[in-house]
């Protein structure tokens, strides 16, 4: 497999005059040396951006929506690749990017393709007048994406910027580049013209800051930490640019004692998938003490049973941590709030057996609410463990840190449900499931989560400038 490392600046390869290295969480392998980027890559970027929108912008419909789904064939004929690059890249498990991720990659064009030709609202009379809503392409897009699930999370950005016939500025993370390279190489082979879609490599503090304080663009959509958000969102106020956050979280599991034991432990050993590297991740377990014991019982013995290893083993359940900065950062939690107190009922370290970057789940119980194990998101396998007694005491703790991303409620009782999740605060609450998440749905945050929302019409409200006319019953000549 090859992968080009240079930027992707108007439909040309771009290189920069300094590097940085590319290197794999799976065994510490270095994959290559990626252009980096800084303001002159990012002002060529945003100014082939700039060129190329009014011709995008002036695309019909039809016409954009086929150039998606021909990128969704090619993102299909190129799956395998994709899979198994992004897997060297950031560690995540081969078997999910080729069952799971690259497929739904591929479904984000497609939906995105439909839900443009679709998309519309009813004219109505306001006293006689007709008003007719309108959706116009708001210009060019910086989006910047996260090291975690980067091409899924890079497409869901890209592809509804793309349908609303805007131009695009992507700046993935310095930690997982290689898959936006390809999808710029296969935008290319599906028709996208060129500058319609634009990849600058880098670092954040250098082309990312350098992208959001540019006043030639006209959105900002950022997946990534609550710190860095403030930044973007004071370079974005000195320009008044529109922008979407989705920011971290520190999701619950509340557990009731007439929820389906099994199932609920199911759900909650799901918590480790991608190696806890999850934003939606619950990972603060939250269990009626009626049945605590056993709940802490069965997760351990399902915890126990599971694999760690080699992402690209099919018998893989959890695999590497991102970054060495991640592991420490991932470790150092743990090992603060053991000195705090807690106990580690299941892992609390590193795999020493496999060295490397692989950190054994963990679970913590005897947590204070307003610990840091329990209050900041760690970004890791770790999850911690606390009771409550009755619905208020659970909604309580539920809803007692400043994230509001997600949460989860297993209960077999359904007016249970609905009270509970009516009081949670969250942008996404599941009941008796998790990570069921349909493009049709609003996506985003509460609190220190995120700002905005994006899905279905939220997105095109958010990629578009919308427009409303009004026009007036009399006044018109009449032909003939």
């Amino acid at each position: 497999m090859s992968v080009d490392t240079r930027h992707w600046i108007g439909g040309e390869r771009v290189a920069s005059a300094t590097t940085f290295t590319d290197v794999s969480p799976v065994d510490q392998a270095e994959l290559g040396e990626i252009a980096r980027g800084g303001a002159a890559e990012v002002d060529a970027a945003v100014a082939a951006a700039q060129a190329a929108f009014p011709g995008w912008a002036a695309t019909s419909r039809e016409e954009r929506a086929g150039v998606l789904r021909a990128i969704a064939d090619g993102v299909e004929k190129r799956l395998e690749e994709l899979a198994n690059v992004e897997t060297l890249d950031n560690g995540a498990l081969l078997r999910s990017h080729r069952r799971g991720v690259m497929p739904r990659v591929a479904h984000n064009f497609r939906f995105f393709a439909d839900w443009l030709e679709g998309l519309a609202h009813d004219d109505f009379d306001t006293r006689g007048h007709g008003n007719h809503v309108s959706w116009d392409p708001a210009g060019p897009c910086a989006l910047i994406t996260p090291w975690n699930a980067p091409l899924m999370l890079a497409t869901w950005k890209v592809a509804p910027a793309l349908a609303a016939g805007n131009t695009v500025v992507l700046k993935p993370a310095e930690w997982s580049p290689l898959t936006a390279s390809l999808l710029a190489d296969i935008a290319a082979e599906a028709g996208l013209p060129p500058g319609v879609l634009n990849v600058v490599q880098g670092y954040g503090a250098e082309a990312g800051a350098a992208l959001v304080a540019h006043p030639g663009v006209r959105r900002i959509s950022f997946t990534g930490s609550v710190p860095t958000a403030r930044h973007i969102a004071q370079a974005a106020a000195a320009n008044l640019t529109p922008l979407s956050l989705e920011l971290g979280g520190k999701s619950p599991l509340l557990v009731f004692a007439d929820a389906d034991l099994d199932l609920a432990v199911d759900l909650a050993v799901e918590q480790y998938d991608n190696a806890g590297q999850v934003c939606l991740a619950a990972t603060r377990l939250l269990v009626e003490s009626p049945i605590a014991e056993e709940f802490a019982r069965r997760f351990a013995e399902r915890a126990a049973a599971l694999v760690q290893g080699d992402p690209r083993d099919e018998a893989t359940d959890i695999g590497p941590n991102i970054h060495p900065r991640q592991l420490d950062k991932i470790d150092g939690f743990v090992r603060r709030a053991v000195t705090g107190g807690a106990r580690a009922l299941v892992g609390g370290g590193p795999n020493t057996d496999l060295g490397g970057l692989y950190y054994r789940p963990t679970l913590l119980a005897g947590v204070e609410q307003d610990s840091e194990i329990v209050q900041e998101e760690v970004f890791g396998p770790v999850l911690t463990l606390q009771t409550f007694d009755g619905e208020d005491e659970g909604v309580r703790l539920a809803n007692d840190t400043r994230f509001g991303l997600a949460a989860t409620v297993a209960t077999g009782d359904r007016e249970r449900a609905e009270r509970v999740t009516a009081r949670l605060v969250a942008g996404t609450v599941w009941v008796n499931c998790f990570f069921v998440r349909d493009l049709r749905a609003p996506f985003g945050g509460s609190r220190e989560s995120g700002v905005g929302r994006e899905g279905g019409n939220w997105s095109f409200d958010f990629y578009c400038d919308v427009k409303n006319t009004v026009s007036a019953p009399r006044g018109w000549r009449e032909n003939g």
